[in-house]
C-alpha cells in the first residue's frame, strides 16, 4: 500500500510545524487583523485615519545566503533576512507596513527548522511593525535536496495617495543620506561564497559563518520617524546591484545624477576583506551595499534636522553625497 509519507510527505510533520510557528505568527497581531491563523485567506482592516490609503506591496527571497544557513546548520535569522528584503523596498515610497507573508518549501520537513525559520520571520515582523498573518510551508520531495530550504515573502503596506514618494521632488542640490548596513545583508552572496569558504575562520571575534549569517537591517522605525518630522525627496534599498543599480532608482525621471562621495565614511572591514581576497574594485560597489544599506535624498536646509532624528533612532547617518543635474554623456550615478 502506497500512502503520502512513502512518497516522501510526512503530513503530520506538518502538523507539528504549525503547531510550533502559531505562537511566533500571534505575537506580531494587532487589533487590525480580522482573520485568525489557520484561515484559508488572511483580512486586514486598513488603519484609520487615511483620506485617500494606496496599498503598497513587495516581494523578495533571501537567496544563496541560505547555502551559509544550511551550512551552519542555524536558522533562526534568515527569516528576518526575508521580511528585511522585502519591508525595506516598500519603505522606499513611504509605505506604513501592515502585514507580511511567508513561502517555505523544502525537500523534507524538519518541524524544528521551519519553527526556527518563522521565529525569524516573527521577529522581523516585529522590528518592521508588521503581522505575519499568514504562509504556506511546502514539502517537495524529489525537488529539494532533503536538508535545503528555500525562503520568500510578500509585504503590504499604505501610505496616503498625496505622500507617495516617487522621486517627484528631487531637485539638484538636494543632498542624500546613507545608513550603515550589518554587512552583505541577503545580496552578492553567490560571490560571497567564493570568496569567503572556511565558515570556521575567526573574524572580528566571531566565526565567518556567523558574520555571513548576520541578517539584515530593517530601517523602519527609523525612517518613519524621520518621515514625521521631514520631507524627503527619495529613498533607494541598497540591494543587489548595490549603489550603481539602486541609488538611480529613487528618481523619478533620467534629468538627475547622484554624485556619491565613496571617502564620506569608512567601508566596513568586511567588505575590504573581500576586495584582499580577490573582489573586483571596479564592479565591488555594482555588487555588494559597501555598508551603506540605506539612502535618503532631501533637500540642503533638512540635512540637519535629518541626521539629529536618525541619530537620536540609534542610527548613524552619513552625508554620503547630492544629486545634480545630468549631462547627455553622464551615467546616472558618479562614484568619487
Amino acid at each position: 500500500m502506497t500512502d503520502y509519507k512513502s512518497a516522501g510527505v510526512d503530513i503530520h510533520e506538518g502538523y507539528r510545524t504549525v503547531e510550533k510557528i502559531k505562537a511566533y505568527a500571534k505575537r506580531t497581531l494587532n487589533p487590525d487583523v480580522l482573520s485568525v491563523l489557520g484561515s484559508f485567506g488572511a483580512f486586514m482592516r486598513i488603519p484609520a485615519g487615511y483620506k485617500k490609503p494606496v496599498l503598497v506591496s513587495g516581494t523578495d527571497g533571501v537567496g544563496t545566503k541560505l547555502k551559509i544557513a544550511f551550512a551552519m546548520d542555524r536558522y533562526d535569522t534568515i527569516g528576518i533576512d526575508a521580511v528585511a528584503m522585502c519591508v525595506n523596498d516598500i519603505l522606499c515610497h513611504g509605505a506604513r507596513p501592515m502585514f507580511f507573508l511567508d513561502y517555505l518549501a523544502c525537500g523534507k520537513l524538519d518541524s524544528n527548522v521551519a519553527a526556527d525559520i518563522v521565529k525569524g520571520v516573527s521577529d522581523g515582523c516585529l522590528m518592521g511593525n508588521l503581522a505575519l498573518v499568514g504562509g504556506e510551508t511546502a514539502e517537495m520531495p524529489g525537488f529539494y535536496e532533503p536538508g535545503e530550504y528555500d525562503i520568500a515573502g510578500f509585504c503590504v503596506g499604505v501610505v496616503e495617495e498625496d505622500e507617495i514618494i516617487d522621486g517627484r521632488d528631487i531637485q539638484a542640490g538636494d543632498v542624500l543620506i546613507g545608513l550603515p548596513s550589518s554587512g552583505f545583508h541577503s545580496n552578492g552572496y553567490s560571490l560571497v561564497r567564493k570568496l569567503f569558504t572556511d565558515l570556521s575562520e575567526p573574524f572580528q571575534g566571531k566565526t565567518m559563518g556567523e558574520v555571513l549569517l548576520t541578517p539584515t537591517r530593517i530601517y523602519v522605525k527609523s525612517v518613519q520617524a524621520l518621515l514625521e518630522k521631514v520631507k524627503v525627496h527619495g529613498m533607494a534599498h541598497i540591494t543587489g546591484g548595490g549603489f550603481i543599480e539602486n541609488i538611480p532608482r529613487m528618481f523619478h525621471d533620467d534629468r538627475f545624477q547622484a554624485v556619491v562621495d565613496t571617502k564620506s565614511y569608512e567601508v566596513p572591514e568586511l567588505f575590504m576583506e573581500a576586495i584582499r581576497r580577490g573582489a573586483d574594485e571596479k564592479s565591488i560597489y555594482n555588487t555588494f551595499n559597501m555598508g551603506i544599506g540605506f539612502t535618503l535624498c532631501v533637500a540642503p536646509e533638512a540635512v540637519e534636522e535629518a541626521l539629529a532624528i536618525l541619530s537620536a533612532q540609534g542610527e548613524a547617518p552619513v552625508v554620503l553625497g547630492r544629486v545634480e543635474l545630468r549631462g547627455e554623456a553622464e551615467e546616472a550615478i558618479c562614484l568619487q
